[in-house]
């Protein structure tokens, strides 16, 4: 029976979520200049307060002369980034592992790599959304407006006619009538409860995984979540195992890094075969639906590496060409997504017309025949 790994730093991740919020720019502005500066000789210390001295927010300035006085006290420089919670656990073990080997500079401006592409990869995923949601959003604004103002009118007019209504225009005409009378009352409860339901399937950390099977099934936006996955999957493993980490660790260390329920599990799951001793050819051969995870090219390329060595320069190669693949993939989203819109707004819009234009040529029916 495989012993899957639990996460090891799971309080510490959240804990690092509540420190950093509203503190992202800043600590990305922090960990790119500073390891600039680190890089072109300057002392930690003097990097620390040449930095700080730029730093608008009063928290970061704290969090920063408190990393400042634990390093000029003898602490270690991954020990005061530790205890300042302002990066997730595979960071620190980098900078950990380059200030041990000397490496502190390089594996410094890696983490700045790392955030930078975690920034771009979270980018690409809004911007490739925005659109869908914009559109989305706009209808029910607009069919919320229609219902609310102008269907409880067209219900006195139709009331008002000696005429069997259509189905579809009698159950119009009930919500606009509904509306018009506890509208103030069931629009804002309403909101709150697609809010909490959006929250409950998307975002709340024991049922996300069924937001993300939504996002699975979703034409475009399944390639994109294994694309950015990948491509961070590549980066940050041949980054971690290039900088000396055990592949169990650097494995463990994904898994916090991963946005996505499906993908954290099958990185621990991997962490916890490779520890007993599997290759990761045995790995993907007994993972159910690993294909859905990583192609089988991907695969493919992964064993050449473990097997000839070169495992590390690998992963990183694939990190780069699925990076790249997302820009392409992200840029014809919209475009796969247009005709799903299209076809949501245009029932939206036949409906009503329908209900509306149904009732009238009944009445005009009606008047030819007496």
């Amino acid at each position: 029976m495989v012993r899957m790994i639990k996460k090891p730093h799971a309080v510490q991740s959240r804990a690092t979520f509540f420190s950093t919020f509203g503190l992202r720019r800043d600590r990305d502005y922090f960990i790119e200049n500073a390891s600039t500066l680190i890089a072109s000789g300057m002392g930690v210390i003097d990097a620390l307060n040449a930095v700080n001295a730029d730093i608008k927010s009063k928290r970061m300035r704290m969090l920063i002369l408190s990393m400042r006085d634990e390093i000029e006290s003898g602490s270690p420089i991954w020990r005061a980034l530790e205890r300042a919670r302002l990066f997730p656990a595979h960071s620190i073990s980098l900078i950990r592992i380059g200030e041990e080997s000397g490496r502190l500079s390089e594996n410094l401006q890696v983490v700045s790599i790392e955030q930078e592409k975690d920034r771009s990869f979270r980018s690409k995923i809004r911007a490739a959304m925005m659109y869908p949601l914009f559109v989305l959003g706009l209808t029910l604004v607009f069919g919320i407006g229609i219902a609310f103002f102008i269907l409880p009118k067209l219900a006195l007019v139709f009331s008002q006619l000696n005429i069997e209504l259509p189905t579809i225009t009698r159950i119009i005409i009930g919500a606009g009538v509904f509306l018009g009378e506890h509208g103030a009352i069931v629009l804002p409860i309403a909101s709150l409860a697609i809010g909490g339901i959006i929250y409950i399937v998307f975002f709340f950390p024991k049922t996300k995984r069924v937001g993300q099977h939504i996002l699975f099934m979703i034409p475009g936006v399944k390639r994109l979540i294994q694309e950015s996955e990948l491509a961070r999957f590549g980066y940050l493993l041949g980054t971690l195992l290039d900088a000396g980490l055990p592949v169990t660790q650097a494995l463990a260390s994904l898994s916090q890094s991963s946005s996505f329920p499906n993908y954290d599990r099958f990185y621990r799951y991997l962490a916890a075969r490779i520890e007993e001793g599997n290759s990761f050819q045995r790995c993907f051969a007994t993972y159910k639906r690993v294909n859905r995870m990583i192609p089988t090219p991907v695969q493919q390329l992964i064993m050449t590496g473990e097997r000839s060595g070169n495992l590390p320069e690998i992963l990183k190669k694939i990190g780069q060409t699925y990076e790249a693949k997302t820009d392409a993939t992200t840029k014809n989203l919209t475009v796969i997504l247009e005709p799903i819109l299209l076809v949501v707004v245009w029932l939206g819009v036949i409906s009503v017309a329908l209900a509306v234009i149904m009732p009238i040529y009944k009445l005009i029916g009606g008047l030819e025949t007496s």
